[in-house]
């Protein structure tokens, strides 16, 4: 009688248990971060501004745009005179002003510093809270501007006030108390105190070149047009307005 036996199994290798599917392990492959990783709610927000201004530039004739300019851009003139003797645009000018823009490069600057500062905050806050938080931040822009130009005939128009306010409100917490930033996860650190941030050295140079430029600009440099082209003081107040009071739109302790 002849003894018959198998081959030996190679030594890293186990043997199937009876009814055991044989499967093959995937090789792991590394995950890359998308080019293009935008909240939900912003991409919204962007498309409605496009489509405003692209409405505006290529369907509605002069007069009607002037008419859509009238009644919803912000001119701080109209507090220069009796409320009863107007319409109800004072009422939602000081929001409607910031979708509305002057042209396709004003459309395509407040866009990319939006994605760059709003995509954060969204994150963090909800879409709920960013549009109560760009009402508010709309009309604290122009309340500052107002401050200044009291009784002009000054058209105001694009969302540079709410951009300042997302920057001010991005500048309480992309930046860890070390002072470095972390650009992936940024929307779940914790948010600074006003003391925190003002203590801060990378807060503090990011603030004080975002003044200087402002400054800059009401002077007349860095602005096409010159110095009333641009509504540098809607921006100081967009910006003050989103650093101090940003906590009460932060729902993370």
């Amino acid at each position: 009688m002849t003894e018959h036996r198998g081959h030996a199994l190679p030594p890293e290798t186990e043997p199937l248990a009876v009814g055991e599917p044989l499967t093959e392990a995937a090789p792991s492959l590394p995950v890359r971060e998308p080019a293009f990783n935008l909240p939900g709610g912003l991409v919204v927000i962007l498309f409605v501004l496009v489509a405003i201004h692209a409405v505006r530039t290529y369907l509605l004739p002069v007069a009607l745009d002037d008419e859509i300019i009238f009644n919803f851009a912000f001119l701080p003139a109209r507090y220069d005179h009796p409320l009863a003797e107007q319409g109800f645009a004072w009422l939602w000018s000081p929001v409607t002003y910031s979708l509305l823009h002057g042209n396709w490069e004003h459309v395509i600057f407040n866009g990319f510093w939006m994605i760059a500062f709003g995509a954060p905050v969204v994150r963090r806050i909800g879409l709920v809270r960013l549009a109560v938080f760009w009402c508010l931040s709309a009309a604290a822009a122009v309340a500052l501007h107002v401050a200044f130009h009291w009784g002009e005939m000054m058209v105001v128009v694009g969302a540079s006030g709410v951009v300042a306010g997302l920057m001010g409100a991005a500048a309480r917490f992309v930046f860890s108390p070390s002072g470095r930033i972390s650009r992936q996860f940024a929307h779940v650190n914790r948010r600074l105190s006003i003391g925190e941030a003002l203590s801060n050295r990378s807060v503090l140079m990011f603030s004080g070149i975002w003044f200087l430029i402002n400054f800059l600009i009401g002077l007349g440099l860095f602005a096409v047009g010159g110095a009333g082209a641009i509504a540098w003081e809607a921006h100081i107040g967009g910006f003050l307005f989103g650093f101090f009071l940003f906590g009460f739109f932060d729902p993370r302790r």
